[in-house]
């Protein structure tokens, strides 16, 4: 078994928007599946025993962190508020590359933007500002502007962007998108 698989499947765990399966989580950590269940398990009774604000839960053959049913009126006060709020610059800046580049892969955004998106993402996703498209040819998921993202702009396509052709084909953009 891998040294630190509890830690490392702990962060997976973390920064995952959705449930992942057993077989896509022993992929990504180079574990068995059942070393995968065993080390879930183990969290899930540890996370349970010490009454904590985050729980692992599990639905077949996935799981998933997520937050304790007893705070659930909190977080929704406190998801109620970040949805009703401004975007911040992050968010703004995401959302503009997302716009014009899209639909996007988590891994395009990155190199252009420099750091890790998840949260971000789950936010705008949130806000229902962006939506997410399965690209099947390149088995990854990519990102795209809502309708209702071009409707609050008052836009019909997203090619009504300003500037839209310019910067969605960027040279700079598309030289870097390649290099990787």
């Amino acid at each position: 078994m891998p040294q630190n698989l509890k830690s490392r499947l702990e962060s997976l765990l973390f920064i995952s928007s959705q449930p992942i399966s057993l077989k896509r989580l022993a992929h990504l950590l180079e574990a068995g599946e059942d070393d995968i269940e065993k080390t879930a398990r183990e969290l899930l009774e540890e996370y349970k025993s010490q009454n904590r604000g985050i729980q692992i839960t599990e639905n077949g053959k996935k799981i998933e962190m997520v937050t304790h049913p007893e705070n659930a009126k909190l977080v929704q006060n406190f998801l109620k508020e970040e949805l009703s709020g401004e975007l911040t610059p992050v968010g703004l800046e995401t959302l503009t590359i997302i716009a014009y580049r899209g639909p996007i892969s988590k891994l395009e955004l990155e190199q252009i933007r420099g750091v890790n998106c998840s949260l971000i993402l789950r936010n705008l996703m949130i806000k229902g500002l962006i939506e997410e498209e399965r690209d099947e040819k390149m088995m990854a998921i990519k990102y795209r502007a809502t309708l209702d993202f071009m409707h609050y702009l008052g836009i019909n396509k997203i090619e009504e962007l300003p500037d839209y052709q310019n910067l969605h084909n960027h040279e700079n953009l598309v030289k870097l998108l390649e290099k990787e």
